[in-house]
């Protein structure tokens, strides 16, 4: 295997204990930081040329997300790292119990093309800030950014812990037959499947951020321009290829009558007339991706938008009416700007049809009746939520980000980005003295040691009490 040389000179890094010191995780965490300082003229550039990001979008998710990923890891580093201590029972109470934060070994960050530095970065902060050698698999599709990273990354970083691995199918799938101690992935649902599968082989951990169609209801009672400002900047950003980007919007015909002339000024106001000529709004990624999007536009009636021009693999900010759940755009993730309008009759209809489908990354709900926003909350499942915006949730280091069920599983950002990296290792330590007060637990076994045992390390109810 190509691979297999430098997955075992990075175990044999791990095992002589160098990432382990929160020293050295600091400095690798700090060298993160310079790379994310030297190269951003380079990293807008890169972006600019993969995917026609504007600068603005690229500056705001790929270097100022991850520069908050990173200083909330090196404030809190010291703390996360600390033995927890846990409640003893009384038959314990001379002893230390603890959990013990180690890190797993050699970990594997596969990451995509939407947001190419953002999406291997979070992750890495966190394999880092956990003691772990890792191999990065930036995205080929978007070739500028990869390039970028292989090049200028490993002159940030130790080369003993620390690699990059550039290549497409192929070379990933014989990436993937090593045997790595965590692997996490982002991508569609299909290569998950894929990832999980060649990790099973040596019941490798995963992490796996998928996509899906995050549903977005609006009810009748909502303030329809903040709501079509909001929806739209969520859906358009980044020309619509955002894993948490509303897919789709549930509401009823009358909001639908208000919403479309609120959107088609939402769009004016944000790329104006022509948005082909605005700087701020992106292109598709790749002609598969374009000719994939494009098709998609067959489906139902095209209100507002609907150009497209493929020399610049460009497609208008795009909004469809009549749209049926059976059309082909309601059966994958559009990943792309065009934004379709089911019909539902009410707040119940569109529960249902939420429930009805896989469960998504994100579920979005805007209504000014905190009673409506709480019970979408309560009576749908998905892997975030967002009440009365789009995608904020995501900026928060403090929350968990993650999928559930098709849209993936395990969840990083923060705290949780160390814990997910981290093997959490259940500690006893007990005193070499003492050994009389073992005696209840050794045969010959009676009632009455039984007695002491129960008395000494029952978990009572509260409320409760023993009689001894």
């Amino acid at each position: 295997n190509p691979f297999a040389g430098l997955v075992s000179h990075l175990r044999a890094s791990w095992l002589s204990g160098k990432t382990r010191p929160m020293e050295y995780r600091t400095a690798q965490l700090e060298a993160l930081g310079h790379f994310l300082d030297d190269k951003k003229q380079e990293i807008l550039e890169a972006t600019a040329s993969d995917l026609g990001k504007a600068p603005f979008e690229a500056e705001l998710s790929e270097i100022f997300l991850c520069k908050n990923e990173l200083h909330e890891t090196l404030n809190n580093l010291s703390h996360w790292m600390k033995d927890e201590q846990v409640d003893r029972t009384l038959a314990m109470q001379l002893d230390s119990a603890f959990i013990h934060k180690e890190p797993y070994g050699v970990v594997l960050i596969i990451a995509p093309w939407n947001y190419p530095i953002h999406l291997f970065l979070v992750p890495l902060i966190g394999a880092i800030a956990a003691g772990n050698c890792v191999i990065v698999k930036p995205s080929e599709v978007s070739k500028n950014t990869e390039r970028l990273v292989a090049e200028a990354l490993p002159g940030y970083l130790d080369k003993d812990c620390f690699a990059v691995v550039t290549g497409g199918v192929p070379e990933t799938t014989r990436l993937l037959e090593n045997k790595f101690d965590y692997i996490f992935f982002t991508g569609s649902p299909p290569v998950g499947r894929i990832v999980m599968t060649a990790a099973a082989k040596h019941l490798t951990p995963v992490t796996l951020e998928l996509g899906g169609k995050n549903p977005c209801y609006v009810s009748n009672t909502c303030d329809v321009t903040n709501v079509a400002r909001r929806v739209a900047w969520g859906r358009f950003f980044n020309a619509g290829q955002t894993c948490i980007a509303p897919d789709y919007l549930l509401c009823t015909i009358e909001m639908q009558e208000k919403l479309l002339p609120a959107l088609h000024k939402a769009i004016d106001d944000f790329y104006g007339p022509n948005p082909r000529e605005s700087p701020d709004f992106g292109r598709i990624v790749s002609d598969k991706q374009f000719q994939r999007v494009q098709r998609l536009l067959g489906s139902g009636r095209v209100a507002i938008g609907g150009q497209t021009d493929e020399a610049e693999r460009y497609i208008a900010p795009t909004v469809l009416a009549d749209v049926q759940p059976s059309d082909p755009i309601m059966q994958e993730e559009i990943f792309g700007p065009i934004l379709p309008i089911i019909i539902i009759a009410n707040m119940d209809e569109a529960i249902n049809f939420i429930n009805s489908r896989e469960r998504p990354l994100a579920v979005y709900v805007f209504s000014s009746d905190d009673k409506v926003v709480n019970q979408v909350l309560e009576r749908t499942s998905s892997g975030g939520f967002c009440g009365n915006d789009t995608l904020m949730h995501f900026t928060l280091t403090s929350l968990p980000f993650g999928g559930v069920g098709n849209s993936g599983l395990g969840m990083h950002h923060g705290k949780f980005s160390f814990d997910t990296f981290s093997h959490h290792r259940g500690c006893l330590k007990r005193r070499m003295g003492w050994e009389h007060l073992n005696a209840p637990r050794y045969p010959p076994y009676s009632q009455q040691k039984f007695g002491v045992i129960r008395a000494t390390s029952k978990v009572t109810r509260k409320n409760d009490c023993t009689l001894l």
